[in-house]
């Protein structure tokens, strides 16, 4: 990670990457290239679904878009109709039923013996911030149910398969990438550092390629309003790119063989294809069918995308190529974690407190024990101080758990009211957390985070910590750097 990168602009490293030795890199377009601005691009995707099924007669005109009702890496439970934040083992820490919090003791009767499996068709991850429309309206829709409010629906899985078709739709139909483009500056965020972190790439031998599942002409349009204003002499987006594959429909795209097919016109028109040309467009294909033409296989090859699955796990698991992701979120976590940290700091002085008293309560217990029941020595003070202490102790622990107990909410609190951090599940790495440090050979916030790594720098990932690791204060590994 470059030590000259402005806050929350690093490159984080889980594995090693000498980023000389990368050949070729691969990016997806959405919320990767192109940044949108996220509650605007949802909401209007979210009125897109409001729109589909009011048509059908559902009682769904009075539902507003709330962007804080949902974050990415939650899981729905599609079997309850609740949303869920696990941990990194699949425990889960918080849950929604509809848009209603769950209290403890209802989420802990009906979780307790459940681990989160995103191999069960019971869950739904939400892996990129295109999810958030649908996460809030099924959430929304849930209470409908609940209600008796909808026409005939055949439980929660049932709606959640709804409103992702019809999202699908929505996408596909064109209408809504159609007004997306008329005005894309209602969208689009501006991002100019990101042309010339491609350009540093590519002057360096890399060769780029652009892999999306967005159609030629949207991928067209987006491309040269965020890219073409940024490059000088005349040039445009296509000239950065050594190969363009558009409706790639990933993660297919990493598993398949389908074939290749040209975009031969500027206006998307196909012919086929017996074999790849450097500077021209494609439609669909397969990864092996692009390393081939390539010549390169494997850890020569980064992908760079913000979708957990289509993005970083196949490329990872199938291909073994090395992968980055995007976590634009990242930016507010850090500067959240950054404004909290006095806090943090006077939380964990407590929280080390609480457990030396905890130990020694425990201690004072066990004597107590041991000398009513005569079963072993006891030793210790006599029973007046004993009584004394242990009541000193209590008191004082009470005392603790007033102070922490606001301090711990805010931190629960922190960027999203009900959610919470990204990475987190209470004092645990979150679902999504777990996700990235598997699959994941690095991730940032941008792409143009790039500019501040340079083209030749080996990121190194620090070594990893274990619970049995020497602490500094306040519960900090202290685990050095790999050199």
């Amino acid at each position: 990670m470059s030590d000259a990168h402005p806050a929350g602009r690093g490159l984080y490293c889980n594995r090693t990457l000498n980023l000389r030795a990368i050949r070729a890199i691969g990016y997806d377009m959405d919320y990767t290239l192109v940044h949108y601005r996220v509650e605007a691009w949802e909401r209007h995707a979210y009125e897109h679904l409001r729109e589909r099924f009011a048509a059908q007669g559902w009682p769904v005109d009075k539902l507003e878009f709330d962007p804080a009702m949902v974050i990415r890496g939650l899981v729905v439970d599609t079997e309850r109709g609740n949303l869920v934040k696990a941990n990194r083992f699949g425990f889960v820490k918080k849950a929604v039923h509809g848009t209603r919090p769950l209290e403890y003791e209802a989420q802990r009767a009906t979780y307790a013996r459940t681990i989160v499996d995103l191999a069960e068709p019971r869950w739904s991850f939400l892996n990129t911030l295109f999810s958030l429309s649908e996460g809030c309206f099924y959430a929304q829709l849930v209470d409908l149910l609940d209600e008796r409010a909808l026409p005939v629906v055949m439980g929660y899985a049932d709606l959640y398969r709804r409103v992702r078709e019809t999202l699908d739709a929505a996408h596909l139909e064109g209408r809504l990438k159609s007004e997306i483009v008329a005005a894309p500056e209602h969208f689009v965020l501006s991002e100019p550092e990101t042309a010339l972190a491609l350009l540093d790439q590519k002057h360096s031998g890399k060769r780029l390629m652009l892999i999306t599942n967005s159609e030629w002409t949207y991928t067209c349009a987006m491309m040269a309003h965020a890219f073409d204003p940024h490059l000088s002499h005349g040039m445009t987006w296509r000239e950065l790119f050594d190969v363009v594959i558009v409706g790639a429909r990933k993660p297919e795209f990493f598993t398949s063989h389908s074939p290749f097919f040209e975009v031969a016109t500027e206006d998307g028109l196909l012919r086929p294809t017996a074999g790849l040309r450097e500077g021209r467009a494609y439609l669909g294909g397969s990864a092996r069918e692009l390393e081939r033409h390539l010549g390169l296989s494997g850890d020569e090859i980064l992908y760079v995308g913000d979708h957990m699955f289509g993005d970083v796990h196949f490329t990872k698991s199938v291909l073994r190529w090395r992968t980055a992701l995007i976590l634009r979120e990242l930016e507010q976590e850090l500067s959240a974690l950054e404004e909290f940290r006095k806090t943090e700091g006077r939380l964990a002085e407590m929280m080390d407190e609480k457990e030396r008293l905890e130990r020694e309560q425990c201690q004072l217990r066990l004597i107590q024990q041991r000398r009513r029941t005569s079963y072993a020595p006891a030793g210790g003070p006599p029973n007046e101080e004993l009584h004394a202490r242990l009541s000193q102790v209590r008191d004082r622990l009470e005392r603790l758990d007033s102070e922490i107990a606001p301090l711990a909410k805010a931190a629960s609190e922190l960027v999203n009211p009900l959610w919470g951090l990204l990475t987190r599940a209470g004092n645990d790495k979150s679902h999504l957390a777990r996700q990235v440090e598997r699959y994941a050979d690095v991730y940032t916030s941008r792409v143009s985070n790039f500019l501040f790594a340079t083209p030749f720098l080996y990121l190194r990932a620090r070594r990893g910590s274990l619970p049995h690791d020497p602490m500094v204060p306040g519960g900090t590994p202290l685990v050095p750097a790999t050199a």
